[in-house]
This record gives C-alpha cells, sequence and structure tokens, in this order.
C-alpha cells in the first residue's frame, strides 16, 4: 500500500519502521527537517517537509493516489484538519488520526463523516484500558484478547518459587489443571516454539494460550492469584492516569493519585470527584512512605520520565506491593528491563503501531484477511486471527494429520463462543475462528499460509 504518515514522533517513527519491514511504500510528513531526515535514512522512506494540513503539503506528499493517511502529530487539530483536507483531496483514501484530547473524543466520532475519518486512536485511552485488564488479572505481565473475547495469549514469567520451574510441557496440564498451551517461551533472548519434551526454566518468560474462562484458574491454580485488586496507587497524574481512573471508576476499587503540579492536582480533582487526589513527590521515599505505599495491592508508575517509573517500580516491589505496572515511552531495551521486578512493562507507541499494522492487514485483503495481530515475544513472534471459510485448506481434517509450516502452531479453535486448546485430533470447519501463533519472519498475510501445501 501507499501510505502517508503525519508526524515523526515516537509514535511516527514506530509505526513507519513496522509498515515499512511489511512492505508498504510509505512517506512521512513533519516540519522538523533533522528528525525527517534520520527517519529516510533509518527507513528508506520518501520525506515531505511541511506542515501536515497545508493543502499543498499534502497534495506532494501524494494524497491523490495514496490510499491511506496516518496523523499522528502532536497537535490533535492537525491531524483532523489533515484527514479532512486529505479527503477533499482522494474521496477513496482511507484515514486515521491520533486525537489525545479527551474534550474531542465525543465530537470526533460523531463529526468522523465531516473529518472524513476512518479511525481514531488514543495511546493513553488504550494504555488505561490495558491497564485495568492486567489489575483485573494480576499476576499476568500482559494479555492479548481474540476470539471476540473468548481466548487469550497471557505472559506469565517463571520465577524461583514458581510451580513451573523444571517441569516438562507434556507434564503442565497435571498442575494447572486447565486446558492451556504455551506457544513461545523467551528465553537468553531467544523465542522458542518448544515441543512437549521441553523444560521451563527459571527466568523464563512463557506466553499462554488459553480461553478467558480458564485464566482465572490457571492463576488460582498456580498460586500467584492471591486476592482481587482493591487499593490502587498511581505515581504521576497523566492524562493516562486521568483514564485509568475513569476505566476504574464504579468497580469497586479505591484510586489514589500521586502528582507533584498543583494545578494539574486541582484539575484531576474536579474530573474524578471519587478518586482521591495528593498533592507530591512520588519520587520521595519518605513521601512513599507517608502514603503506607505497603498497603496498597497495585502500584501503576505514569510520570512522564521512564528513569523516574522504573525507580518507583523497584521501590513498590521493594515494599511488598503485590501487582506492579511501568509505563515506558521507550521501550526498546526490554530485554535489559526483564531482570528487573518491575512488573508489567505498558508501552503506549508500540500498542498503537501494532493497532495499526493490524488495521492495515485488514484492509489489504477483506477476503481470508487477518481479524487481528499481536505482536509480543519482543518483536519475535505474533499471534493472528482468522475466521475460517469455504476457501480455507483442510477443513474437517484431524490437525495431526495437517502439513503446518515449521514456527506456526493453531494455538486455538473458536466456535460458537467456545474455544478450544486444540490438541492432535481437533478440527476447524468453516465459520471457526483460529487463532495463530507463528514467527513474525514468516509474514502469514491470509490463513492458508499456514500450510506446507
Amino acid at each position: 500500500m501507499k501510505i502517508l504518515v503525519a508526524g515523526s514522533g515516537k509514535v511516527g517513527s514506530e509505526i513507519v519502521e513496522k509498515l515499512s519491514a511489511e512492505g508498504h511504500e510509505i512517506t512521512i510528513i513533519d516540519n522538523d527537517t533533522d528528525v525527517l531526515e534520520s527517519i529516510m535514512e533509518d527507513f528508506d522512506v520518501i520525506g515531505v517537509h511541511g506542515n501536515a494540513a497545508s493543502l499543498d503539503v499534502l497534495e506532494e506528499a501524494g494524497t491523490a493516489d495514496a490510499e491511506l493517511l496516518i496523523a499522528v502529530t502532536d497537535m490533535d487539530e492537525v491531524n483532523l484538519l489533515a484527514c479532512m483536507t486529505a479527503r477533499s483531496v482522494n474521496e477513496n483514501i482511507k484515514t486515521i488520526a491520533r486525537i489525545r484530547n479527551p474534550d474531542y473524543r465525543s465530537q470526533a466520532y460523531r463529526m468522523r463523516d465531516l473529518f472524513g475519518l476512518d479511525m481514531s486512536i488514543n495511546p493513553e485511552e488504550n494504555a488505561a484500558v490495558e491497564i485495568k485488564r492486567l489489575l483485573q488479572y494480576p499476576g499476568f505481565l500482559n494479555i492479548d484478547t481474540f476470539a471476540r473475547g473468548n481466548a487469550e495469549i497471557v505472559t506469565l514469567k517463571i520465577d524461583a518459587k514458581s510451580q513451573l520451574k523444571d517441569v516438562k510441557l507434556n507434564e503442565l496440564n497435571k498442575i494447572v489443571h486447565t486446558q492451556v498451551l504455551v506457544a513461545i517461551v523467551e528465553r537468553d533472548g531467544q523465542a522458542i516454539m518448544p515441543a512437549g519434551d521441553f523444560v521451563l526454566r527459571e527466568n523464563d518468560r512463557i506466553h499462554v494460550t488459553a480461553s478467558t474462562d480458564n485464566l482465572s484458574t490457571l492463576l488460582r491454580n498456580l498460586g500467584i492469584l492471591s486476592r482481587k485488586v482493591r487499593n490502587v496507587m498511581i505515581a504521576g497524574g497523566s492524562t493516562v492516569g486521568y483514564y485509568l481512573a475513569k476505566e476504574l471508576e464504579g468497580s469497586g476499587t479505591r484510586v489514589k493519585i500521586i502528582e507533584k503540579n498543583q494545578e494539574r492536582c486541582e484539575k484531576l480533582a474536579v474530573a474524578l470527584p471519587q478518586a482521591q487526589i495528593i498533592y507530591g513527590d512520588a519520587s520521595s521515599q519518605q513521601f512513599l512512605e507517608s502514603e503506607n505505599i505497603s498497603e496498597y495491592d497495585a502500584l501503576v508508575t505514569l510520570t512522564g520520565l521512564d528513569e523516574l517509573n522504573i525507580v518507583i517500580s523497584l521501590y513498590g516491589h521493594d515494599r511488598g506491593v503485590p501487582t506492579i505496572i511501568t509505563k515506558l515511552s521507550h521501550a526498546e531495551n526490554n530485554r535489559m528491563l526483564e531482570s528487573l521486578p518491575i512488573g508489567s512493562v505498558i508501552s503506549s507507541k508500540e500498542m498503537i503501531s501494532s493497532s495499526i499494522v493490524r488495521y492495515v492487514r485488514s484492509v489489504q485483503n477483506t477476503k481470508g484477511a487477518a481479524l487481528t495481530v499481536h505482536i509480543f515475544a519482543n518483536g519475535a513472534a505474533e499471534a493472528i486471527e482468522f475466521d475460517v471459510d469455504e476457501d480455507t485448506k483442510h477443513c474437517g481434517e484431524e490437525l495431526r494429520a495437517i502439513h503446518i509450516k515449521k514456527n506456526v502452531l493453531v494455538g486455538g479453535i473458536s466456535r460458537n463462543m467456545r474455544t478450544e486448546i486444540p490438541t492432535g485430533s481437533s478440527r476447524f470447519m468453516p465459520g471457526d475462528t483460529l487463532v495463530v501463533v507463528a514467527d513474525r519472519e514468516l509474514r502469514i498475510r491470509e490463513l492458508n499460509d499456514i500450510f506446507e501445501d
């Protein structure tokens, strides 16, 4: 596809990296010449200098024959105007705009036709939704949802006390007593698709496929679901913190937000009457002790500095907070962070770029295209959801009889709102939904791509 990306900040750069790796023709638009030249050099894309909302600049970038515009500048107004202008030039172009201001959320949806808007993205709100899901299942480092919410791929770390330490995978069900499948194991920087005789070791990160109904059972039988999260401390009154507090309203969860900017505290107190807003410095050990950090079920660090978030999370772990979630803007060095006890790591830009990759794949080919795509294991693997139709090969055959490509795994079969973790005797039929886990280098585009024949 010919794709225009307006804005070369953190999110824009991440989008360009992922989409250029997918083989798309990318043109990036930005006012910053230095940043523009750097991205052009790094990813071999075309660059256009200027204001992305300008008609002249959009025409220079090739809007007339482009198929998609992704507007992710730092200004919501520019993003909306860019989409509106692009649609006036090319009525067939699809558009995506980043809209971060809560004041524009409803307006952008209600006026989407006027703005020429096919999709809006809000990194902060998406991060808050993901954090809420992690708080619902304390113990998982990451959760990806498939099959209309009936299947999940979750991430766990094997620590020294884990019941899974030194266990062969073919003996796993004797411990968890529920139907799960270990799809990927990360060990020493490598992503491994394990066989049944694979032995789990301390410090392994495992990506497990399970039906949603079995998640709580899995945690409970592993002894890592101690209690439901009822008290959450949020370090940093950012926009993500605001959205998270709104998400937790009405769930019975008590929220305390610590913010060192007094004016921001006052605004949050008005916007979030059910939350406790505290004016103070979350980087101060003495202050955190005065706020009884050790009594909280969860700590979420959302300051604007990655280093500060890491330090606060480390202190929370030291004080025995059971669930910790750390937001990082720069998550490129995840493997360096894996040895640190900072809990789940959330990166808004990675979440948004992955959702855009899913959207791009879905519009490329309406028949047989992926429904959802989740990239995980530090970018080494992806879990892809497909509908099975009458053109899908090997319908009705047992999985053990089908020749599936190396480093591809069928991780789930969903039928009539129920998900089965497949065995060798499982079969898929038209109307089913499959979750496929694959080495990302294989570039699986359609369901039939997973078969050898």
